[in-house]
């Protein structure tokens, strides 16, 4: 291998274009591919640019230069100085540089290598175990480079944006307090504390509200969080939000913020402009019209309450249902009922019974006006006509109806609005629809540990309205709380905060703990408090999340760089893995694993 280091590259490989035809270049990069066809050699030179074909030409290369072209193999890295010229053979018009090429006059070999595991380029299948082990290798793959190329110009629109809206980035520690109320700490036992452990952030929360007790007035950073979660699909242990603080804010203050940081991103990276201030639905409204406190609104397909027109219709499902004080809800499903089998309608039953609904009736629209379903024959025609002209159903549509508890019968039919919505192609894939949910409840009830939980944090002001019910009735205490969803996704959370120390006190209590419990686990925020704490709230939004719907990635970890997969291991570096106990033995502890 010839040394390389007196020559000095002087393009990308994907910048080369028509622009430079008759000028000399010099180019470094992989081989992607070679074609040997004897006097001429043709070579994909790949960079992070993109590719360029060159050529080596017997009849004018040096025998050594030639020698170079003959020797090729994928992904052996390459410099080559030639000269550009227009294409002599078919123009390639899914490239760039597709309409020029670079006749080589001088090459050198600058690294061979093995044959590579995997395929190091878009559109092959290949195994996720293996890529994610050969990861390094993966991330040659242009739709990769591509993802990460996005996450960084992201990161530069947030920041641009923030640093003009006067906020400062203020990092924060890694190495922080172990509390509850939250997933499962990663912990760091203490060398020289023996016996004591800091925990890796769930998020910055708690020091960034100090920071505004602190007087920063306006905090942001890029924050590294981490969880210790269950196995769960498409989450990572290790994960990546920009974190936002303001003070005497309220919420449309830190919302009008992150409107502009997302108008920011959506403009610089996507080119695209979006229409400001965004809409806003409470979270009940959200709920009781989408099923969901996430809602996607590229299509309609509204629940509707059709209790009224069942309480005396004969059918015992329905009636038990009202009767218990639960609900009736429906969905039409437009032109459903021509497009879905009798099949296909059952196996919706079982999918809404996976989120607890003990059934699903349905009825089918005819050509003629007819209906056919599951309990059309004991509805008198009446309240079938009345549930009709409800929903505005019309020849061709299906209707579905849960009758359950509230909660239930919501998030059964939201759940099936979203799978009918992908079934019968009813959503605008090309849409980006952004929309705020707002007064979330408080407070939501945990069965397993019977006792409420914070839905969002246990630092979230409740509405100054609801205050009188914390003790009294805490479930229906509202919060000042909101979340940015785009296109049914969750993109982020914020609410703001408590500021008082009394009022975190009576928080606390609801949550279960007692006086002695909440100063020992939160003494220092407590304390903190008395000394003149500004109101003050914030936000923070998931970035990896942000990518992977910017970019159409079907995983977060076709936006991470080196990912975990979904039991938190990573496959390329062999983690977690077990350590000496020479390496424990100064940490005080030592590790026994159950049989």
């Amino acid at each position: 291998m010839a040394g390389f280091q007196d020559w000095q590259r002087t393009h990308m490989c994907g910048a080369v274009d028509e622009s430079l035809i008759g000028q000399q270049v010099c180019l470094m990069g992989w081989v992607l591919r070679a074609r040997n066809l004897g006097s001429l050699i043709f070579v994909d030179l790949r960079d992070r640019a993109g590719v360029v074909q060159v050529v080596f030409n017997q009849d004018t290369n040096t025998p050594q230069a030639f020698a170079v072209g003959q020797g090729l193999a994928r992904e052996y890295v390459l410099a080559v100085q030639g000269r550009v010229a227009a294409r002599s053979g078919a123009v390639n018009d899914k490239l760039a540089t597709g309409k020029i090429e670079v006749n080589v006059q001088d090459a050198r070999l600058i690294n061979r290598a093995q044959t590579p595991p995997i395929y190091v380029e878009d559109g092959v299948q290949e195994s996720e175990a293996v890529r994610l082990k050969y990861r390094y290798l993966d991330l040659r793959r242009p739709q990769l480079q591509r993802a990460l190329r996005t996450r960084a110009q992201v990161l530069r629109a947030v920041r641009n944006h923030m640093d003009e809206q006067g906020f400062w980035d203020v990092e924060t520690p890694i190495l922080t307090k172990s509390t509850p109320e939250g997933a499962r700490d990663y912990l760091v036992p203490s060398r020289v504390h023996p016996g004591s452990f800091y925990a890796l952030p769930q998020s910055p929360q708690l020091y960034k509200q100090l920071l505004m007790l602190a007087g920063f007035d306006r905090y942001y950073q890029v924050a590294r969080c981490f969880r210790d979660e269950d196995n769960r699909a498409d989450r990572q242990p290790e994960f990546t939000q920009v974190d936002v603080e303001m003070s005497f804010a309220r919420p449309r203050d830190v919302q009008d913020v992150i409107e502009g940081v997302f108008a920011r991103v959506f403009r610089d990276v996507m080119d695209a402009q979006l229409s400001l201030p965004l809409p806003r639905m409470t979270w009940r409204q959200a709920m009781d019209a989408y099923g969901s406190d996430k809602p996607d609104t590229r299509f309609d397909m509204r629940l509707q309450d059709v209790g009224d027109l069942f309480a005396a219709c004969g059918f015992k499902v329905f009636e038990d249902a009202l009767a218990a004080g639960g609900t009736v809800r429906c969905i039409k499903a437009p032109g459903g009922g021509a497009r879905l089998s009798r099949k296909e309608i059952d196996a919706l039953g079982e999918f809404v019974k996976t989120y607890r609904a003990r059934g699903l009736a349905w009825a089918a629209l005819g050509e003629d006006g007819s209906l056919r379903g599951s309990f059309v024959k004991q509805i008198s025609e009446a309240s079938l006509a009345a549930l009709c002209a409800r929903m505005q159903a019309t020849p061709g549509d299906a209707l579905f109806l849960v009758a359950d508890k509230p909660a239930v019968a919501l998030t059964a039919l939201g759940q099936l609005r979203l799978r009918l919505g992908h079934q019968l192609d009813l959503i605008d894939k090309n849409l980006y629809n952004l929309l705020w949910v707002t007064e979330f409840p408080l407070l939501e009830w945990d069965e397993e540990a019977g006792r409420f939980v914070a839905m969002h944090h246990p630092f979230t002001s409740p509405m100054d309205e609801d205050f009188a019910a914390m003790e009294s009735d805490p479930g229906s205490v509202r919060a000042k709380a909101y979340d940015l969803v785009l296109n049914g996704v969750e993109m982020g959370s914020g609410s703001i905060r408590i500021h008082d120390s009394a009022l975190q006190e009576r928080m606390f209590g609801l949550l279960g703990f007692t006086h002695e419990q909440a100063w020992q686990r939160f003494g220092f925020l407590l304390e903190a408090f008395q000394y003149g704490t500004p109101p003050h709230g914030g936000f923070a939004f998931g970035v990896d999340r942000l990518v992977m719907m910017l970019t159409g990635g079907e995983s977060l970890r076709d936006v991470i760089a080196f990912p975990k997969v979904q039991n938190a291991s990573c496959l390329m570096m062999g983690t977690p893995s077990p350590v000496a106990d020479e390496q424990l033995q100064p940490l005080h502890i030592r590790a026994e694993i159950e049989a």
